[in-house]
């Protein structure tokens, strides 16, 4: 299982939200490039990042930062926020980012998922964010009756590289992730699943790890910003 440690960025600040909510962000580092170079010296394999800004505005907002980091971070980065059309997932990968994350255009327009991964093969993951089971999109802000398993199966023919799996109202909150409902949504589809929110101690990493189902990763932001998950120790655990 692979360790992405999250830089979620606002205003050009590395930042965690709380439960989602853009007026709860508490900043933790405002040189975003120096935090993901700590975490890569660690020994941390992947970069996970989000554009917050541009998730609310439907375009990249904190481009800056983000290719900053693709610079000088050596391990591959996967961004989502704001990405919603073919030109936009050109230009990023194209600097250099290993995999974009549709999100809202999964919901919105579901054949821009499906041509950009017939596009750049192995380069397009989904973002499935959800509260109780049913997709939230435009930054968390707003909610759809889309069921999460139902959204990720029909994907399932798409050639996506990973779905993932974020439960909302466990997002910065400490409070442990959905295991359960990670682990059955991982089991109902064959494209692999990465776990998100709330993963706030090496018990949750060891949780999702031994959940039933063979999770592509775990995404932690909050826990590692506060010293709650010892990272090198995360990643003993993940490779063990």
């Amino acid at each position: 299982m692979i360790l992405y440690p999250a830089i979620d960025l606002k205003d050009g600040n590395a930042v965690r939200l709380y439960k989602g909510e853009m007026e709860k962000a508490t900043v933790f580092n405002d040189n975003p490039a120096a935090q993901a170079l700590e975490f890569v010296e660690a020994g941390c394999e992947w970069l996970h990042l989000v554009d917050l800004n541009g998730a609310f505005a439907g375009e990249p907002v904190n481009a800056a930062p983000v290719e900053e980091i693709l610079k000088q971070c050596k391990v591959p980065a996967q961004l989502g926020g704001g990405i919603r059309d073919m030109a936009t997932i050109e230009r990023w990968l194209d600097k250099g980012l290993q995999r974009v994350i549709l999100g809202t255009v999964a919901v919105e327009n579901p054949d821009l998922v499906r041509e950009a991964a017939k596009a750049f093969p192995g380069h397009v993951a989904v973002g499935i964010d959800a509260r109780k089971g049913m997709v939230a999109t435009k930054g968390w802000a707003e909610e759809t009756n889309v069921n999460a398993t139902d959204l990720a199966k029909s994907f399932e023919d798409a050639g996506v590289a990973a779905i993932i799996y974020t439960d909302i109202n466990r997002d910065g909150a400490m409070q442990g992730p959905n295991v359960e409902e990670t682990a059955a949504l991982a089991n109902a589809v064959s494209i692999p699943v990465i776990a998100s929110g709330g993963v706030s101690s090496i018990a949750d990493l060891e949780n999702l790890k031994n959940c039933g189902a063979a999770l592509n990763g775990a995404i932690s932001g909050r826990a590692l910003y506060d010293g709650a998950i010892d990272l090198t120790e995360a990643l003993a655990v993940l490779k063990g």
